[in-house]
């Protein structure tokens, strides 16, 4: 199986593993030249780019499946899910697995984010944290949970913060599960056990 290990720092191995305050702690990663941060409570793990299983009749932004220690999660592309440019993957590309879900009240499922690199967890309290802007009705913010503007090295950095569980449209999370936990990943599955044997 090709992977790519993707560079860490420490200090994300560290704010991943158990114990300490993850209030307002943020995951911050690069897409091109911008940068985005997610709540780190929603971080499962990051892992280096492995094979992923195409799943049929998902959108383009839908990379497949990958098969993460025997359990199967979806991958998507937030390049792609952006309409940005597509780019060759690097030793920075990672799979950042998240815990999302479609509402308040459903079951959690945890996903693959595959992002450009990983840079670092950040403290952001509330009141550094501004609304998203609006940019008229026809434009969704909705998975924008707000701007956050850090200083760091006297420098101030602006960072999107995103409400991970927003991204995705219901319609998506519910292509995407029912697409993940058709036949086809059954048979992945097996393949697999296969393989390894």
């Amino acid at each position: 199986m090709n992977t790519l290990q993707p560079t860490i720092p420490s200090v994300l191995s560290d704010a991943l593993g158990g114990g300490g305050d993850k209030e307002n702690k943020f995951l911050t990663f690069r897409l091109g030249k911008e940068e985005y941060g997610v709540e780190i409570l929603k971080v499962r793990e990051i892992i280096g780019i492995i094979d992923v299983t195409p799943l049929p009749q998902t959108p383009e932004y839908v990379k497949g499946v990958i098969n993460l220690r025997g359990k199967i999660i979806p991958v998507i592309e937030l390049r792609a899910k952006f309409t940005l440019p597509t780019v060759e993957y690097t030793e920075e590309t990672c799979v950042i697995v998240m815990e999302v879900s479609e509402g308040e009240e459903s079951e959690q499922f945890q996903m693959g984010v595959i992002v450009d690199s990983v840079n670092e967890v950040l403290d952001i309290s509330a009141h550094q944290i501004e609304s998203a802007p609006r940019f008229g009705c026809d434009m969704n913010t909705e998975y924008i949970l707000g701007i956050g503007k850090v200083t760091i090295d006297d420098k101030e950095k602006v960072i999107i913060l995103l409400e991970i569980d927003k991204v995705l449209t219901e319609s998506d999370v519910e292509s995407i599960r029912s697409a993940s936990s058709s036949r086809d990943t059954d048979r992945f599955n097996e393949e697999n056990a296969q393989s390894a044997a």
